[in-house]
């Protein structure tokens, strides 16, 4: 868990929880916004670039995005947070304080499904400091004029409140909040504070971003943020005992709560308190449950309820929950060995030696996997298959290779999911909002729109409902990729492998995509063509070199066999 994930990836309030970071609990929700209220929509924010000052203020260029980020959520607009940004530019091998071209930030736009993007510089001479900030409309594609602020550097708050409050109103005739009320919904907050809590992100050394995140603390106490951050660096050493301290300060209305309560259900696990984990992670579940226009449950939360609820004996519940975690995200190796651990404590060694296998299907290199892949054989009494599997364990990791394994204390053989991936869900929490402005059923704004509704259903598991949606963003826009990449997760999920290849197929001629190429990688590799995943695997990484999901399917493929497509 990074500490540089500021806001959560895009929380949105409807109690304070996922996707698109929002307002505090005084401030009204997004959906109660009048038709005042300005350009409506998703905001992507990017660094402000120092386009003047010096050195020292380098911190201003991601204190500004994350300045404008808090006065865009307060106002009531649905932002992505700097880890939504990060996170996609991650996908891609791109590094997140490189400074892109407005094509580049264009094309990024896109592939958020985001409808404006902001981008500012700032410049200094030491006592003055002058904002400047752009809209970048994606859909139609236009850049809006310039809006600009100058005045004292101690007045950097307020410049940048005016700021935004210009930036909304000056590119929509639409937008008649005064400047008092606009400022009336922001959060007060002292500069030193925040240069105090940014430096602390910011800061490589733990001592250093402790020091300054204290600090932030002390100047402003009632501000959750570097509390948080306290709380998640904590975590990060395993002190499970101060993140708890810390993230208690985290009221329910703001936007990192659930990720704040997720964490403390972890140290509950780790702490060894099974009850007060299971309590911590279903209220939080059915928190979001309520609160999420898809209604939509989170696989990471249902894979630490299955653990707690295994711990305390109840084995069968557990093995429910993670069965849906699965489904959910079928993607993740872990599920899979944590349903095999279960299926041994519930005394079904023949139906653990099947998740088991998939383990290894997963990881062929991971020992652990094996090791209890040939264990619950032998307990299924199946000594042949797991002779094969100790020969093939020999080949593979050598004679000695195999580890052994006790399965009397299986809270040690546990795979815990210890963060709340949310980026999923990051554009279908947008609720209230019809597919496109004033009926038009057409376009890209409309396409986008019917992609987040299936994603919405795809994330609920309603698989007729999300190829619906998709269906119809075809017919808004025709060959949208992002509705092409949409059907081939309904037919993977189905099981239409070929289906799922031909629609992942007509998204990259569309656009190319290191996540698309590695997405069909990954399904080529479901229907056993080998060397066809690993050639797509390849494309993804000439196409994005750094992009970690593609090295890491690709390092676990053993050399092509000769003359043939599959292991």
């Amino acid at each position: 868990m990074t500490l540089r994930r500021f806001f959560f990836p895009l929380a949105l309030v409807l109690a304070g929880f996922l996707g698109v970071a929002t307002p505090s609990a005084a401030q009204e929700s997004v959906n109660s916004k009048t038709d005042d209220s300005g350009p409506q929509g998703i905001f992507l924010v990017f660094p402000f670039e120092n386009a003047g000052a010096g050195p020292r203020l380098d911190w201003l260029s991601e204190g500004l995005e994350e300045l404008t980020i808090q006065r865009l959520s307060a106002a009531g607009q649905q932002v992505y947070s700097h880890a939504g940004r990060t996170a996609e530019l991650e996908r891609y091998g791109l590094p997140s304080t490189a400074r892109f071209s407005h094509a580049t930030m264009l094309r990024i736009g896109i592939d958020l499904d985001a409808d404006y993007v902001v981008l500012g510089s700032f410049t200094s001479d030491g006592r003055t400091l002058t904002l400047q900030a752009r809209l970048l409309r994606v859909h139609p594609a236009g850049l809006e004029r310039a809006v600009q602020e100058t005045g004292p550097l101690t007045s950097l708050i307020d410049l940048q409140e005016r700021l935004i409050w210009k930036l909304l109103g000056q590119n929509d005739e639409k937008y008649k909040v005064t400047l008092a009320n606009f400022v009336k919904d922001q959060r007060p907050l002292r500069l030193d504070a925040f240069e105090h809590y940014i430096r602390g992100l910011l800061a490589n050394d733990d001592d250093a971003r402790t020091r300054e995140l204290r600090e932030a603390v002390r100047l402003e106490p009632e501000w959750p943020a570097p509390s948080f951050a306290l709380g998640e660096s904590a975590f990060s050493r395993r002190d499970c005992d101060s993140a708890l301290t810390w993230f208690a300060r985290i009221p329910s209305s703001n936007a990192r709560y659930a990720e704040a309560e997720f964490t403390m259900g972890v140290c509950g696990l780790l702490q060894g308190h099974p009850d007060k984990a299971e309590g911590l992670f279903t209220a939080l579940q059915d928190s979001l449950k309520d609160d999420l226009v898809s209604g939509a449950d989170l696989p990471e939360i249902l894979n630490n309820v299955a653990l707690a609820r295994a711990r305390q004996n109840k084995v069968a519940s557990g093995i429910l929950s993670l069965r849906r975690a699965t489904e959910l995200d079928p993607d993740e190796d872990d599920y899979p060995f944590n349903l095999g651990l279960l299926y041994l404590s519930a005394k079904d060694p023949t139906s653990a030696s099947k998740y088991f296998r998939e383990a290894c299907d997963r990881e062929p290199e991971n020992a652990e996997d094996r090791a209890l892949l040939i264990y619950s054989l032998e307990k299924a009494g199946k000594k042949e298959e797991a002779d094969d599997e100790r020969d093939i364990a020999a080949e593979a990791l050598g004679p000695n290779g195999l580890p052994k394994v006790s399965v009397d204390e299986v809270e040690k053989l546990e795979r815990v999911t210890d963060e709340l991936d949310t980026t999923a869900l990051q554009l279908e929490l947008v609720s209230g909002r019809p597919p496109s402005a004033g009926g038009d059923a057409t376009g890209p704004g409309a396409a986008a729109g019917f992609v987040r509704q299936g994603r919405q259903q795809l994330l609920a598991g309603k698989l007729d409902s999300a190829e619906a949606a998709f269906r119809s963003a075809l017919d808004a826009v025709a060959d949208y990729a992002a509705a092409h990449r949409g059907l081939a997760e309904v037919y993977r999920r189905e099981g239409k492998t070929d289906a799922a290849v031909q629609e992942l197929q007509a998204a990259l001629v569309r656009r190319e995509s290191a996540v698309d190429r590695t997405t069909l990688a990954r399904i080529y590799l479901d229907q056993k063509k080998t060397d066809q995943a690993r050639a797509e695997l390849e494309r993804a990484l000439k196409i994005a070199p750094n992009y970690a999901a593609a090295k890491q399917l690709l390092s676990r493929l053993q050399p092509a066999k000769a003359g043939g497509t599959a292991q």
